[in-house]
């Protein structure tokens, strides 16, 4: 099994998680902001992931550190669910449109992280979300997973569309790139290794 679970605190943030790869896109979370739970909801089940995620932050200063810890906690359980990365794909792609958007996002799991968020929100929140935020929480996910990962718009203007995009095309990318594929021997690096 492809898993992981993972507990971490510090004085701003308590978040717990358990993590599987190979789900069916169960999931249950609560983090104190809604439209957080949604997408990391959203991502669970378009990317066919079991989470159980719970994150105690200091909502009263601001949203900041809850967003950006829980993707540090999910980053670290997407490297530890792929363990020695042999036999996967390695990359993964999806160009995703919701409505009037169109997001593309492309990751590659190739140990050195890299983030490339190309995305223009024109509200500052969405619910109790900061859309700047996104950037943070997509940041601290690849650099934790250790994954290149690109976020781009195509399309779009209304902005919860354009963050539930952004999430769901990540989960598709995560989903086809930690696919197991028969054909690879070991790892798909000519240097032996991720």
């Amino acid at each position: 099994m492809r898993t992981a679970k993972l507990t971490r605190e510090t004085s701003e943030t308590k978040i717990s998680l358990e993590f599987n790869l190979d789900g069916t896109g169960e999931a249950s979370v609560s983090t104190g902001i809604g439209f957080f739970d949604h997408m990391l909801l959203s991502f669970a089940r378009h990317g066919f992931f079991d989470l159980k995620l719970t994150a105690e932050g200091d909502l009263f200063v601001d949203s900041h550190h809850t967003i950006e810890d829980t993707g540090i906690v999910l980053g670290m359980a997407i490297a530890e669910a792929l363990g020695d990365k042999k036999g996967i794909r390695r990359y993964g792609s999806s160009i995703l449109p919701m409505d009037e958007t169109l997001c593309l996002c492309a990751a590659d799991l190739s140990g050195r992280p890299y983030l490339n968020f190309d995305m223009k929100f024109t509200t500052d929140r969405v619910g109790y979300f900061d859309t700047e935020m996104a950037k943070e929480f997509f940041y601290a996910v690849a650099v934790n997973a250790k994954m290149n990962l690109h976020i781009k718009q195509l399309a779009g203007e209304n902005n919860h569309h354009l963050l539930e995009a952004a999430f769901k095309a990540f989960a598709r990318a995560l989903d086809e790139a930690a696919a197991q594929e028969e054909r690879v021997m070991g790892v798909l690096s000519a240097k032996g290794m991720l």
